[in-house]
């Protein structure tokens, strides 16, 4: 099947403390951006791209085609007030009977081999939602209250949230909710089940500074950054 990947970059680096957007941030001596479609790229050859950017970010898309050797094709989207409008404007390039990735722009340690697990498990159930355990004791807040969850029940989740395009293209035609944050809420929403896949605790979402320094150390100890 066709696979496309929608990679959502939307951040503005306040926490960052920088006024470059995070995604365009310089990580080992490349943006941030340049990472998360590395891994797409690689992944798979017939793999098509799509890159989803504020309007007032366009303007910093060849930054990270520049850092790419050799040309590489990608489609360049203006996205929406919100996540989900962003991803809506991004899956008008996507055809039905294909696979797609939705993914974060600021998650750039995600793996080819994570990539390839969530299309091989869309293709059978119709979707693959990465998820991790969670590590911390957790706790339901009400009010001034609290009351301890049992964490076995709890995963955290992350991208790229992958599905058949028959299932999420509709889902997408939905009237936007504030209860939508994320592509699996959507698709819930639409009717459908959705199915969680191992993630990957190196897949984080850059946030803060300290996330730069330690995606910076992976990249190093994996010889990735070149």
């Amino acid at each position: 099947m066709d696979k496309y990947a929608v990679i959502v970059a939307g951040g503005k680096g306040v926490r960052m403390g920088n006024a470059l957007p995070k995604q365009f941030l310089p990580l080992a001596g490349k943006p941030v951006l340049y990472y998360t479609i590395k891994a797409f790229a690689d992944a798979y050859e017939d793999m098509k791209l799509i890159l989803v950017l504020p309007a007032d970010q366009l303007s910093y898309t060849q930054m990270v085609l520049q850092a790419f050797p050799e040309r590489i094709d990608i489609a360049i989207v203006t996205g929406g007030l919100t996540r989900f409008h962003s991803v809506q404007n991004g899956l008008k390039e996507v055809p039905a009977d294909s696979v797609v990735f939705v993914h974060d722009g600021v998650r750039p340690m995600v793996s080819p081999a994570l990539i390839k697990a969530c299309y091989e498990q869309a293709v059978t159930k119709g979707s693959a939602i990465p998820a991790i355990p969670v590590s911390d004791s957790m706790r339901q807040v009400e009010g001034d209250k609290s009351k301890p969850v049992d964490r076995q029940y709890m995963r955290s989740i992350q991208t790229p949230q992958t599905f058949l395009s028959e299932m999420l293209l509709p889902a997408f035609e939905q009237e936007y909710s504030e209860a939508f944050t994320d592509e699996a809420t959507v698709v819930e929403s639409y009717g459908k089940q959705v199915y969680l896949i191992n993630g990957e605790r190196s897949n984080i979402k850059l946030t803060t500074p300290e996330d730069m320094l330690y995606a910076e150390l992976m990249l190093k100890q994996q010889g990735t950054d070149e």
